[in-house]
């Protein structure tokens, strides 16, 4: 069975439509497809992303979306105003320019974010952000596992079984994961780690091509455990 995964978008509607093009280009209209999370931040259009989402989803598209750590703290700003997270080693607020938050705020017509009274940029924030987008998030599944593939957003701690992962470690792990070279129970395809471009490990695949940072949403399709990825010409196949 063909499935196909979208790496993390990060706001950027115009990058996501032209991956969802190649995939129409590779299967049709009723493409299965797995968005590894990190729908919001630092890309101009958050919102569009959002609703492009749920919209695909309540008329019927076989899309499952994954949560991650931008869209968590993204919710828990708009629910409980924090914008701090324990994993993130740099103490980085979601409302520094490096996080993202204020282009996802501007995104909703919410300017002046970067003000340092938080209290007021929530209330405004809370106005205008819709109370669906908000659950939207909050509901999005953790992991989305497919016979031999395990689809997550940042990746599994090695060794534990997926029913004793912790939410933390699905959304924000990077190490011990990403130097773990021994075989995992699934193929695990994450995002999370920004790389110039795709990359197969053997024991997982990174989709997170950089659109964070400007780079383009490269999808990829899989068959079992082999993988290609979408481009203008067609299907390249990702080798390890």
């Amino acid at each position: 069975m063909t499935i196909y995964a979208v790496g993390d978008i990060h706001g950027q509607i115009e990058m996501l439509t032209r991956a969802l093009d190649l995939i129409r280009a590779d299967a049709g209209d009723d493409a299965e497809i797995i968005f590894l999370g990190d729908l919001v931040d630092r890309g101009a259009n958050s919102r569009k992303v959002i609703e492009l989402l749920m919209s695909g989803q309540a008329d019927g598209k076989r899309w499952h979306v994954l949560k991650g750590n931008h869209d968590r703290i993204f919710e828990r700003f708009i629910d409980h105003g924090f914008q701090y997270d324990p994993r993130i080693k740099s103490g980085l607020g979601w409302l520094d320019r490096r996080m993202g938050g204020i282009e996802t705020l501007a995104s909703y017509g919410v300017t002046g974010a970067s003000d340092p009274a938080t209290d007021k940029v929530q209330a405004a924030a809370r106005a205008a952000v819709p109370q669906a987008h908000v659950d939207y998030l909050h509901n999005l599944p953790l992991w989305h596992q497919h016979d031999e593939l395990l689809f997550v957003h940042a990746g599994i701690a090695p060794g534990v079984a997926l029913a004793d992962q912790t939410e933390d470690d699905l959304v924000w792990i990077r190490e011990p994961f990403l130097t773990y070279t021994n075989a995992h129970p699934w193929l695990v395809v994450h995002g999370h780690t920004a790389l110039d471009y795709p990359q197969h490990f053997g024991n997982r695949i990174d989709l997170d091509g950089g659109a964070g940072y400007g780079r383009p949403i490269i999808p990829a399709v899989f068959e079992g455990r082999d993988c290609w990825l979408l481009g203008n010409q067609g299907r390249e196949a990702l080798l390890p």
